[in-house]
């Protein structure tokens, strides 16, 4: 009998100290592109979501206007699957 992949499959455990911290694994942190700083957090039905905060603030490099670096790397394939999601 196959038991089917859960949306969790690749996670790990950790544990809350009694001051509420949670320490999320280096390695989730990369993955997400979640960095030291602020965070926001929202209760997603039986989930909690972390998500880094959006930047307010623009850079301007080579007349160009970017947000800062602080998401997950995209590669081209990431970045093409992005543009045709947008296009649909």
């Amino acid at each position: 009998m196959r038991v089917p992949r859960l949306w969790h499959d690749n996670g790990m455990r950790t544990t809350i100290d009694k001051a509420g911290r949670l320490v999320i694994p280096k390695s989730l942190r990369e993955q997400s592109g979640i960095t030291a700083g602020e965070v926001e957090i929202s209760v997603d039905g039986a989930a909690i979501r972390i998500e880094s905060v959006a930047a307010d603030e623009l850079v301007e490099r080579d007349g160009l206007l970017l947000l800062p670096s602080g998401g997950p790397q995209l590669d081209d394939d990431a970045v093409r699957e992005l543009r045709l999601g947008d296009q649909r």
